[in-house]
């Protein structure tokens, strides 16, 4: 890591110096109150900052980051302390994408606790036809609860961690509960239902991983064997004429209650083939990390997206690896049930 440092005007480097993306804050906090330690700690969990080691914390370098990290600064020094804030870009030892990755860890976390939290309340609780005045007004309240909570995740979610889409689909089907109908899945008439998807553009969010590189594999292979990808930030996309979103907000096709698009697309579009079954099982596991079907196979697959999401950046070469790892998996659990 190296801290950003100004070049002279007219230097012939100024042109080539690289824009610092982070913003690092070194502190020392001193053992006693121990309160104070606890309240930094919080302070920093609450807008978002990642430990790279200890006492060593990090953002993505931007106006509002800056402002919070030079509060709690400010908590630190007036506790007693000692702390120092700078820009910085990452030179050898820890990469950027490395970094991201830690970020997206750290809200896959929090969004799999949100998730646990929200599958108990769906086990609990009856549709809203079955709850009394009480039980109406309790389940109303924990759905403004847990939805508070998910705007605080988005919020500190700076790189677009997977389990975003999970708590999304869990979440509408909270709000379904209060519906007096629930929202049906679209019917499907099998070729007739694939047949209206056809020569589409399907839009998804940048980043690629699990979910998203199966369910275009899925598109690729049974829908639509020209169908064409479009990568777009996760917020904000408004859809062009002939598109169809998957795997992101207000899409037509994502997660719905406890199942990833994968397992949407392959229920709604009625595709039987031999070995989806097992792919949307071992997809679903990694995707959601909630080892509801726990096949033995699926550390090994997740192992492999990752590796890929790891060696590629770039969504189009992990669709082109993603989709060579798909067909030798379903040629395998093809095999396997024959």
């Amino acid at each position: 890591m190296q801290p950003s440092s100004s070049t002279p005007v007219g230097s012939a480097d100024s042109a080539r110096t690289p824009e610092s993306r982070w913003l690092v804050l070194f502190h020392q906090i001193p053992p006693t109150p121990a309160y104070v330690r606890v309240k930094v700690g919080r302070h920093l969990s609450r807008i978002g900052a990642v430990a790279l080691k200890n006492a060593v914390y990090v953002l993505p370098r931007s106006e509002g980051a800056l402002e919070d990290l030079q509060w709690v600064l400010r908590e630190i020094v007036e506790a007693g302390g000692d702390a120092t804030l700078c820009e910085a870009r990452f030179v050898e030892g820890l990469s950027d994408g490395e970094v991201e990755r830690r970020f997206q860890e750290a809200r896959d976390e929090e969004y799999g606790k949100l998730a646990r939290e929200i599958r108990d309340l769906l086990k609990s609780t009856a549709r809203r036809v079955g709850l009394e005045d009480d039980g109406r007004r309790k389940l109303e309240a924990d759905v403004a609860r847990l939805e508070r909570r998910f705007d605080e995740i988005m919020a500190i979610d700076f790189f677009h961690a997977p389990g975003n889409q999970a708590v999304q689909g869990l979440l509408r089907s909270l709000r379904e509960r209060l519906e007096d109908e629930p929202e049906a899945p679209a019917s499907s008439d099998d070729a007739d239902a694939r047949e209206r998807y056809r020569g589409r553009v399907w839009v998804t969010r940048t980043g690629v991983h699990v979910d998203r590189i199966a369910s275009a594999w899925l598109i690729r292979r049974f829908i639509d064997a020209e169908a064409r990808f479009k990568f777009v930030p996760p917020k904000g996309y408004e859809p062009e004429a002939g598109e169809l979103r998957f795997d992101m907000f207000d899409a037509e096709f994502t997660h719905e209650g406890d199942r990833c698009t994968f397992e949407v697309l392959v229920e709604r579009l009625s595709i039987r083939e031999p070995g989806i079954r097992a792919l949307a099982e071992i997809i679903h596991d990694i995707d959601l990390k909630d080892a509801k079907f726990a096949r033995p196979e699926t550390p090994g697959v997740a192992a492999a997206i990752a590796g890929l999401c790891a060696q590629h950046r770039a969504d189009e070469i992990r669709l082109e690896h993603g989709f060579a790892l798909f067909d030798h998996l379903k040629t395998h659990f093809s095999r396997r049930r024959a």
